[in-house]
């Protein structure tokens, strides 16, 4: 549960609990739309990429990097409970990145996003990755602003997470289904798991892949170059 927002409160029933809660996520609605203006008006296109810790996030956040990057000037916003670890892996690409830590908070929210945009030169950006804290439940009630809410599966959590986590699912407009050369290994039901996140969410895409081995990796790469043109089309 986070103390900063009270989310994860168990008590639904208590009517001054929920009205604090719904404050919460209408104050960061409005926020969440404010980034998205001050995103468009700079022409960036921001992607936001949850999963549950270990999910291979980072890992394929920097592939994705270094397929993009001499085409694309790209910046990252990092989030995490503690460290500066992942930030420094991305620095290292030489792309631009602000980390976020939360102490606590088990999501990023509008807010902080905001602020971490002003720590990033956005006037030069087409790409803004917001990679938001290791967790399947908090992110999923928090808009950031970004234009597309990308959920990572990977196979060594188990092909059961979809409906034990459905709100993420619901959430998303994408679900990468990740570490696909592992499948071997683990008892992971693939044709299941797509049809349970279908059933959740039946216009969501799905894409697997494997950030390791490079497998699939071409359709993620595809599927952002189109959404990105068709947001320039659309901003012109």
């Amino acid at each position: 549960m986070c103390k900063e927002c009270g989310c994860g409160l168990v008590d639904v029933t208590n009517k001054k609990i929920l009205e604090v809660f719904e404050n919460i996520l209408k104050h960061n609605q409005l926020q969440a739309q404010h980034n998205r203006e001050h995103l468009e008006r700079h022409k960036v296109y921001a992607i936001n990429l949850m999963s549950a810790p270990g999910s291979g996030k980072t890992t394929l956040l920097e592939k994705t990097i270094d397929i993009l990057k001499d085409k694309y000037q790209i910046g990252v916003i990092e989030g995490d409970l503690e460290t500066q670890k992942d930030a420094e892996r991305i620095k290292n690409k030489g792309i631009p990145v602000y980390q976020i830590t939360t102490g606590s908070a088990c999501h990023l929210d509008a807010n902080l996003v905001h602020k971490g945009m002003h720590y990033l030169p956005i006037e030069k950006l087409d790409i803004l990755f917001v990679e938001n804290i290791g967790n399947l439940v908090c992110p999923a009630n928090y808009d950031l602003g970004t234009h597309l809410n990308v959920t990572i599966l990977s196979v060594p959590e188990g092909d059961d997470k979809p409906e034990k986590y459905p709100l993420i699912f619901k959430s998303s407009d994408l679900v990468i289904i990740n570490k696909i050369d592992l499948l071997p290994y683990f008892d992971f039901n693939l044709e299941k798991v797509k049809n349970e996140i279908k059933k959740i969410n039946p216009k969501v895409q799905i894409i697997v892949l494997s950030s390791k081995t490079g497998e699939g990796f071409e359709n993620w790469i595809s599927f952002i170059e189109e959404k990105i043109k068709n947001y320039r089309n659309e901003n012109r």
